[in-house]
């Protein structure tokens, strides 16, 4: 095992292989082009060195997940998926993944705050909660996604010309859809997927996707 020093000399994304904000994370990685070690491991048995950076990295009951993603890069320790999206973003800037201005900038911030309260909270439920309340909770996920397909029709990326943390948010919520059953095929001549495999396409997606994501679904041909 690495001591202290080494281990706080680069940077190192400490991911569940299942978690989809890891893979939002994973994702920007991937598309910037960082040179960071990305270490998987298991909520319930987190390694001693994480649990030092992040004691909430361990999966309970109230949180079966665990905290994750975790990045450590010499004495920073971060460990919430956006503002790590957020700081690579920064740390890293080109590509830009938000528009330079303020304005676009605080649009891409709140239309990523109402997809994690609309979308990945309902996500959550249809994973860590009982079956009634998982079976509901799917129903209205893909309503609720549906009914927004004419977003996804209208424009290459969301609400965008331009790819952007926007679509590395969304672009892990839709890759989960066929592993826990929900169909997005049945509105707006398929927008919903055609969006889906456009970024799926990109050479950046297929690289952050860890063993166990790779059998979720099937990445375009």
């Amino acid at each position: 095992m690495s001591n202290l020093v080494t281990r706080k000399s680069v940077m190192i994304l400490y991911s569940s292989p299942t978690c989809v904000l890891s893979h939002c994370a994973r994702f920007v990685l991937q598309e910037k082009g960082i040179a960071a070690d990305v270490e998987f491991y298991d909520p319930e048995k987190p390694p001693k060195e994480l649990l030092a950076d992040n004691p909430n990295c361990a999966a309970t009951a109230d949180n079966p997940r665990g905290v994750s993603p975790t990045l450590v890069e010499r004495d920073l320790v971060l460990y919430d998926s956006r503002i790590i999206m957020e700081y690579l973003d920064e740390r890293f800037p080109h590509p830009p993944l938000h528009q330079m201005d303020p304005v676009s900038r605080a649009t891409a911030r709140m239309l990523i705050k109402r997809i994690d309260q609309d979308w990945y909270q309902l996500l959550d439920d249809v994973l860590y909660t009982g079956e009634k309340k998982s079976a509901k909770a799917k129903k209205t996920l893909r309503e609720s996604l549906l009914n927004a397909a004419p977003i996804f029709e209208a424009r290459p990326y969301f609400m965008s010309d331009e790819f952007s943390l926007v679509d590395c948010v969304i672009a892990p919520l839709l890759w989960r859809m066929p592993s826990i059953g929900i169909d997005l095929s049945a509105a707006h001549d398929d927008a919903i997927n055609k969006y889906a495999q456009r970024i799926f396409r990109r050479s950046a997606f297929a690289r952050s996707l860890s063993d166990a994501e790779k059998d979720m679904a099937e990445l375009p041909k």
